[in-house]
């Protein structure tokens, strides 16, 4: 292959990658598109970029059979029907884009079938995992009560991990119980704190973020460095402690706003409130955890019930 042709071609995949980050960059000025979905879309985008041009074609030049064969292509290679679901809804957002700029006269995607999905059942802890959790951490040192604080004030709010991490003094109120959180959209709620975590909040900062805090910052919980904590971090702490008390059920970062959802349902809270709760913009997002509540009653009944 020539210099001419390999420069030639280099040139292409540049223009193309451009289109991509030129998407991205709408998403993320006019729908505050989060990082981690920019991220997710990118991944999706790059990745049908370089398949396309090993089939010699470009984004803006494909048909919906040639998006038919790079779907069946990541299914083949073991991709999940959700992955693919995703997938196909990262291209539709990309083509509709270009064809509202006037790039392309028709949408290839449009008559694409997005894959059927089972809707899984997020997993949740029994509430005496929940107390074993959160009784894992060594309170005698700073970096056991900061964890002990966190896990309480996550399970008594259902905050999403990245709202936890991400909190700021300004946010809490102890006075009135409430920590103000600005979710998914901009949207902002109150979330009450509960009794329990508020004492921990109150001890954790009076007695222990000042010896992690090294220099003037603003987020609640810190590192033993003195910054703010990341998702990974906080994921790497509770498998540990998780770990430590023989909890072996997968935990994720939102094992414990799933318990706090489930909880709340099996003790007899409306729906609607744990909506609320939670920051859903959409009530049938929150009916999932009704059939978390379900599943548990039908293992309780199956337990003690003489004819279960």
């Amino acid at each position: 292959m020539s210099r001419d042709t390999t420069a030639q071609k280099t040139d292409v995949r540049q223009k193309e990658l451009a289109l991509i980050d030129h998407f991205l960059d709408y998403l993320w000025l006019e729908h505050g598109l989060s990082q981690n979905t920019r991220s997710a879309y990118g991944t999706d985008l790059r990745a049908l970029c370089w398949w396309l041009g090993s089939q010699g074609l470009g984004l803006l030049a494909v048909r919906r059979e040639h998006l038919l064969n790079y779907l069946a292509h990541r299914v083949s290679s073991g991709t999940k029907s959700r992955t693919s679901a995703r997938q196909l809804s990262t291209f539709r957002r990309f083509y509709q884009y270009w064809v509202r700029e006037g790039r392309l006269a028709e949408d290839p995607s449009a008559r694409i079938d997005a894959p059927r999905l089972g809707r899984s059942l997020p997993k949740s802890l029994s509430e005496a995992d929940v107390e074993a959790l959160l009784a894992a951490p060594d309170l005698e040192t700073v970096l056991g009560m900061r964890d002990k604080t966190m896990l309480e004030l996550l399970y008594a709010s259902g905050l999403r991990v990245s709202e936890l991490v991400g909190l700021t003094l300004g946010q809490l109120n102890l006075r009135q119980g409430v920590v103000r959180i600005t979710g998914k959209g901009n949207k902002e709620r109150l979330v009450p704190l509960g009794e329990v975590s508020i004492e921990y909040l109150q001890q954790y900062l009076q007695e222990v973020r000042p010896q992690l805090a090294k220099q003037p910052v603003d987020e609640v919980f810190l590192t033993k460095r003195g910054a703010g904590m990341s998702r990974q971090a906080f994921w790497y702490l509770i498998k540990r402690h998780a770990k430590r008390v023989g909890i072996e059920k997968p935990m994720s970062p939102h094992t414990l706003r799933h318990a706090f959802a489930t909880h709340l349902l099996n003790h007899g809270a409306d729906l609607r409130v744990v909506q609320m709760l939670l920051g859903h913009s959409d009530l049938s997002t929150t009916q999932i955890y009704t059939h978390v509540a379900r599943e548990r009653l039908k293992d309780i009944h199956q337990q003690h019930h003489p004819r279960g």
